[in-house]
């Protein structure tokens, strides 16, 4: 190869570096533009201890049977345990709990239950935290690796809910609806 053919071709890998990475930025922008509701998804380890995550991936996906999904990168040091648990909860959260949202989304924190209230789900274990407007728990049907994401598939088995404002993420803040 020649030396300006060369350069062209690392000139434009360069150039295609720095569209990739604007583009991911545009792209994030743009999904921004969406609100969502802001969930903590909780779990039991294979050594028993609760695991939590917060979460603004989760929608509805059948009423009949009742699913939900939600979706957790792959590069999550959490994965491996959402991967071999039978269940998990969906924690929907109100208003006001922002610090609870901000504490299971730090990946430094090494035990986001600390000092937290919360149960174990009745028969079940996985923990539901106190406060939220509400809960599912979900026994795992389907985990499916998509891009660098797991989309996980949960089947209802109990739930509840209270009247209440919720906690929305739009445009990268956390916000209210009134």
């Amino acid at each position: 190869m020649n030396a300006a053919l060369a350069s062209t071709t690392v000139a434009g890998a360069a150039a295609q570096a720095t569209s990739d990475a604007s583009d991911t930025r545009r792209l994030r922008d743009a999904l921004g533009a969406y609100p969502t509701g802001v969930t903590i998804v909780t779990t039991r380890g294979p050594d028993g201890r609760a695991v939590g995550l917060t979460v603004n991936s989760f929608a509805s996906l059948s009423l009949a049977p009742a699913l939900l999904l939600w979706s957790l990168a792959n590069r999550s040091p959490n994965r491996r345990a959402f991967r071999a648990a039978s269940h998990f909860a969906i924690n929907v959260l109100a208003a006001g709990q922002e610090a609870l949202a901000r504490r299971f989304a730090n990946p430094a924190l090494a035990d986001k239950f600390d000092g937290v209230a919360w149960q174990p789900a009745p028969a079940l274990e996985v923990p539901l935290l106190a406060g939220t407007l509400a809960h599912f728990v979900c026994e795992c049907r389907d985990a499916i690796e998509a891009g660098d994401h797991t989309l996980f598939i949960g089947r209802v088995e109990q739930h509840m809910h209270v009247d209440g404002e919720p906690l929305v993420f739009h445009a990268g803040h956390f916000a209210a609806l009134r």
